[in-house]
């Protein structure tokens, strides 16, 4: 506490991230765009236990104190990232997002609204979640966030099935992150680029079908991975050959809508 107003304390020490700091040496002015990454806080809290063995996300005196440490850690990598480029943006990791909704998780839709929204207005833009799980998409696309990245190759149906909840995301000028290309080893080798970009189309179609612009759809996309789950038995990869078969599938894409 002593630190709070010392901004820097936050940030991940070369002890803890020494990719963050190669990151940091590399003149990126050229970039069109950078990203960084952190565990949010609802995962954070599910993952750190008490003296108890019980999650902290439980306590309502530790809870506060956490979510303000997690925004001050947020705010300060996302002001050395745009130091390096000013397109810089944070996305917090939030695979725990999906327990909330869960009738043991012990910390309920309410609570975390109420938390939620006091955390990202804390919070400096850009900022946006990623997860690769499936949570309340209505609840998630509510949070005052200007990014969402998702796994729609496995979550397609029950995510464009929230139609009213998308367009209301879209219309506040929301970007949202398709994760359409695999990352593991099985389900990568089972795909394509005409593959992936059917399935992508497909849904944009049903989307448009129920009232949403395909102009408004593309010109707030993204093409990303489905998961930041990058460990497979060939080590880096099948991670390198999904993220050029991304590259290539946006630049399909752009020529096939004339995107520029």
């Amino acid at each position: 506490m002593s630190h709070f107003e010392d901004p820097d304390y936050f940030d991940i020490s070369p002890t803890y991230s020494s990719v963050y700091h190669k990151f940091l040496d590399i003149d990126l002015t050229d970039r069109p765009a950078i990203r960084g990454q952190l565990e949010g806080p609802v995962s954070f809290g599910f993952n750190i236990l008490d003296q108890d063995d019980r999650p902290i996300l439980f306590d309502d005196t530790i809870r506060p104190f956490m979510f303000e440490i997690m925004a001050k850690r947020i705010n300060v990598q996302l002001k050395r990232l745009k130091e390096k480029n000013t397109n810089a943006f944070m996305f917090i990791d939030e695979p725990g997002m999906q327990f909330i909704f869960s009738a043991m998780s012990g910390y309920g839709e309410q609570k975390a609204k109420k938390d939620l929204d006091l955390f990202f207005s804390t919070i400096d833009s850009p900022k946006g979640i990623h997860l690769c799980g499936n949570p309340d998409w209505d609840f998630l696309l509510g949070m005052d966030m200007d990014v969402l990245s998702f796994d729609v190759y496995t979550n397609a149906e029950i995510f464009s099935s929230c139609t009213r909840s998308i367009k209301s995301f879209l219309d506040r000028n929301g970007i949202l992150v398709w994760g359409i290309v695999p990352t593991g080893i099985e389900t990568f080798e089972k795909e394509n680029l005409e593959l992936l970009a059917f399935k992508l189309k497909t849904i944009w179609k049903a989307l448009t079908q129920k009232g949403i612009p395909l102009e408004q759809i593309l010109n707030q996309s993204l093409i990303s991975p489905a998961t930041c789950c990058l460990v497979n038995q060939d080590k880096e990869k099948t991670v390198e050959k999904a993220f050029e078969l991304t590259n290539r599938l946006s630049h399909n894409l752009r020529e096939q809508y004339g995107v520029i």
